[in-house]
């Protein structure tokens, strides 16, 4: 099956939020200090402003649903996602972070089996713990009005034709960048 190239059909299936599972061995304490000592630099940096990030309350000491280790999740709007995403390769050290999308298919081919990523070594995970399809998509933090919440898109249909003919015309010029097809 050939990927989608439709604008719309695109644009309307882009992923919003994403989880980041930072990962660590519970009865190793170096690790479980060194996951806290990164969640509170990730808060501090949320207040600053440095990008949306919001860690669950919560930190699991033990397993939970399909995490087989101690673990805290991370919500991140996809607005954020860049900049938390080159954060946390820099600086998580020896832990494992599973990163995976926010949709409505939990497990199957979707976000935590086929459309996750590993910063560091990968774990198992337990995917029978997860529902096959939810209803809705899961919003968190809608108050932010970010992500799913967010009340309109960065930009319009039109806004990314504009921009995208833009950087065709731009990198016309450059040598070592791939030109779009015609059609």
């Amino acid at each position: 099956m050939s990927p989608p190239i439709d604008l719309e059909e695109v644009v309307n299936s882009e992923i919003k939020e994403w989880h980041f599972h930072i990962y660590f061995h519970q009865h190793n304490a170096e690790e479980h200090h060194a996951a806290l000592e990164l969640r509170d630099a990730v808060l501090r940096l949320r207040r600053d402003g440095a990008f949306v990030a919001a860690p669950l309350f919560r930190v699991n000491t033990d397993p939970i649903g399909p995490h087989p280790v101690g673990s805290y999740e991370i919500w991140v709007p996809s607005t954020s996602f860049a900049s938390v995403f080159s954060y946390l390769c820099q600086h998580r050290g020896e832990l494992s972070i599973l990163v995976h999308p926010l949709t409505r298919e939990e497990v199957g081919s979707p976000d935590h089996e086929i459309r996750r990523a590993w910063l560091g070594p990968s774990y198992p995970l337990d995917l029978s713990r997860l529902p096959v399809l939810a209803e809705e998509i899961p919003l968190q933090y809608s108050s932010l009005k970010l992500g799913y919440s967010a009340p309109e898109p960065d930009f319009t249909l039109e806004d990314r034709r504009r921009i995208g003919a833009n950087v065709e015309r731009i990198l016309r010029n450059e040598k070592e960048a791939a030109r779009a097809p015609a059609n």
